[in-house]
């Protein structure tokens, strides 16, 4: 699976950690539930207003980070590891400005 760089760089962080060696996990998170307390903590430090969660951040990677730069929804499904894209869907909304690119796309290739 392709990962953005600084993925790359927390995963290497802890490759050789006691936790995840023991676990045969990726990161020394003990579970989904300790996970979002400690994603509350750093909402709470950086006065963020939202309930950060790890579904949150799942849901933000689907739209912002891979729809919102063309990635096809295709490609998403397998990242998210959905059989089927419809599940996909439920997790991704079309932005504004996804729209406003498409539109534009579309008009400059009429012309042509």
């Amino acid at each position: 699976m392709p990962l953005v760089p600084q993925a790359i760089v927390i995963i290497e962080k802890y490759k050789n950690n006691d936790v995840c060696t023991i676990s045969n996990r990726l990161l020394p998170i003990k579970s989904n539930q300790k996970m979002n307390a400690y994603l509350k903590e750093i909402a709470d430090l950086c006065e963020i207003d939202k309930n950060l969660t790890t579904h949150m951040a799942r849901h933000t990677v689907a739209t912002t980070v891979t729809l919102g730069n063309d990635v096809p929804i295709e490609t998403v499904s397998k990242m998210l590891g959905h059989t089927k894209i419809t599940t996909t869907l439920i997790y991704t909304s079309v932005q504004e400005n996804k729209i406003s690119r498409d539109m534009a796309a579309l008009r400059y290739v009429c012309r042509a």
